[in-house]
């Protein structure tokens, strides 16, 4: 991965968290580590435990790429929910929830790093 797209994909993250905590969101965990792999945010939505895929994308001049949710596929979905059991196998000091749900969260940015476009699935998958 190149050094912009881990710098996109980082800014990207960081304005989802801060919007997921402006929203009266816990965040329980980023970027974090598992024998699978990475994941995005873990976070507390009320009583629900919920996993956070984050995808982020450019907007061209033109006829820009489709939005950057589409690329969350079959695959991939089940390699995040894999994931979410293993942090969860992991974790001895879960919170209380009532819940688990697995969110999808697309952002497009323009050159500037401004926010061009911002989806956000709930219990996407």
């Amino acid at each position: 991965m190149t050094v912009g797209r881990q710098q996109l994909g980082a800014a990207a993250e960081e304005l989802v968290a801060n919007r997921l905590v402006q929203a009266g969101w816990k965040i329980l965990a980023r970027n974090s580590r598992t024998r699978y792999g990475e994941l995005d945010i873990v976070a507390l939505d009320g009583r629900t435990l919920v996993f956070v895929e984050v995808k982020a994308g450019r907007r061209a001049p033109a006829s820009g790429p489709e939005r950057p949710i589409h690329s969350i596929g079959p695959r991939k979905q089940r390699r995040i929910r894999r994931l979410a059991a293993a942090w969860m196998a992991g974790r001895r000091d879960l919170p209380l929830y009532s819940e688990i749900r697995l969110d999808a969260v697309g952002v497009t940015l323009d050159r500037d790093g401004r926010v061009h476009d911002y989806e956000h699935i709930e219990d996407a998958f």
